[in-house]
């Protein structure tokens, strides 16, 4: 709903505005109305939700206005502008309208800050509103409006799905806004989180913690650049990458994910290196040097169990804590592999040494499953064989299982492979999906919080003025 509100700060009284908007709901409940089929009741509904929107919006309005003018936010304001990393001034009070949760935009004057005009340039460098900082009011919409649009995207299958979610609750916007609302959203977040100035506030002491990583798969749109084609269209390449994920999770005395500990999950397209920063912020955040037993679990991938070791060094671990553990599941792959290789065997002989060494790998008898292996070193697949004995061997004291199920610990990494299917291969990846870099990036963040219901954690990141600062 569009209103026309005055431009002077004097010109508006929010007083006026609110027994208004309250006069036309008392209006609507004098008229005793009846409907008589559901289309009649659909419009009962919608003109009754459009008239409890503007009341919102007007007392939203008028509460914003005098906590702006009013001395604890005024102080904020001023501790902000002073741990600012550029030098700002106030350059006067200005109105900005700001969108409420209902979508309805309303007026507030409030003072701009922003560094002094550059001569060469003949322009003012961006600046920021200090009191809607301090309110978690970023891209000028409420904390609560830029979270619902944020979570929309990212439950949504596209931007367009989302905007049609929208825009049944009464919010119309364009693909555009939407898209920049939720991306600088996850940006505020992003620059909180790499200048660690924001504590999670909870911890993992005396609490069994699972850690595994995993990578998934997406196609990454680079423009090629060149003559255009015959339709003007710019000329791309569509390579496939592989994002990166982590999920840390707790487990109870019977091996189980506590639901009481939401998981943490993100990821990053950035590599390796990166998501083990990103790993080692979550645990340091946690203290995780302060858990009972900590279980790291994952396949066979050399590029996460070649950084553990540094990982464990950093975080101050010591070695009767931390138990490494190649997945269960991936380990019988490898076996199922080695049968196929023996052409000569029937698929009943396959089945039955498979079932024999998967036994073997339960009880903790590695050494028998590389010997049973080795036996079969001979012959046309001699060398391909010899390449999953050289697995199992490498991966040797990863896979005491029998001590590992022991201590009440799961013996999988399917809980990654869960995140990876809901995170990235329901919304990041798909027949004619392809992502610029920067942008799958944002995607991944989203679903990862939301599907994790960590969701409260990134709005508190990406609403907290310590962005500004970390920008």
């Amino acid at each position: 709903m569009k209103k026309d509100w005055p431009n002077s700060r004097n010109d508006l009284d929010y007083e006026e505005e609110q027994e208004n908007a309250l006069h036309a709901l008392e209006q609507f409940i004098q008229e005793n109305q009846i409907v008589t089929g559901p289309e009649e009741l659909e419009a009962l509904e919608r003109n009754l939700s459009e008239l409890l929107d503007q009341f919102h919006a007007v007392i939203v309005g008028d509460v914003l206005q005098r906590s702006i003018e009013s001395e604890p936010v005024k102080e904020a304001v001023a501790e902000l502008i002073e741990c600012h990393p550029k030098k700002l001034k106030n350059q006067g009070t200005v109105r900005v309208m700001v969108r409420t949760a209902s979508g309805i935009l309303v007026p507030v004057w409030v003072s701009y800050y922003c560094r002094k005009c550059d001569g060469r340039k003949k322009r003012r460098q961006k600046g920021l509103y200090g009191a809607l900082a301090i309110l978690g009011i970023h891209e000028r919409c409420t904390p609560w409006f830029a979270s619902h649009i944020s979570e929309t995207v990212a439950v949504a299958s596209s931007i367009a799905e989302a905007q049609k979610v929208l825009s049944g609750r009464g919010i119309i916007l364009g693909i555009k806004r939407i898209r920049n609302l939720a991306y600088r959203y996850v940006e505020r977040a992003k620059a909180v989180q790499k200048a660690e100035s924001y504590q999670i506030g909870e911890s993992v002491t005396g609490r069994r913690v699972v850690i595994s990583t995993d990578g998934g798969r997406l196609r990454i749109r680079r423009n090629n650049g060149g003559k255009r084609t015959a339709k003007g269209r710019l000329r791309y390449s569509t390579k496939w990458r592989e994002p990166k994920l982590l999920i840390i999770y707790v487990v109870n005395s019977e091996g189980k994910m506590e639901k009481q500990f939401a998981p943490f999950i993100d990821g990053t397209m950035k590599g390796p290196d990166a998501l083990f920063a990103l790993m080692q912020y979550y645990l340091r955040q946690l203290s995780i040097e302060k858990a009972d037993r900590i279980l790291f679990t994952a396949d066979g991938a050399k590029w996460i169990w070649n950084r553990i070791p540094d990982l464990v060094k950093a975080l101050g671990l010591h070695a009767g804590q931390v138990h490494e553990l190649l997945d269960f599941y991936h380990a019988v792959e490898h076996l199922g592999k080695v049968s196929a290789l023996r052409r000569k065997w029937s698929k009943k002989q396959r089945k039955t040494w498979v079932t024999r060494q998967r036994r073997l790998l339960l009880a903790g008898e590695v050494d028998k499953v590389i010997e049973a292996v080795q036996v079969l070193c001979r012959g046309r697949k001699s060398k391909e064989i010899r390449t999953e004995r050289d697995y199992f061997i490498r991966n040797r004291h990863r896979m005491q299982y029998a001590e590992i199920a022991s201590l009440q610990l799961p013996i999988g990494s399917g809980s990654i492979e869960s995140a990876v299917r809901r995170v990235i291969n329901l919304r990041l990846k798909g027949a004619s999906i392809y992502w610029r870099r920067e942008n799958a990036e944002v995607m991944l963040t989203l679903r990862s919080f939301y599907k994790s219901g960590r969701w409260n954690l990134l709005k508190d990141m990406a609403n907290s003025p310590l962005s500004l600062l970390a920008a």
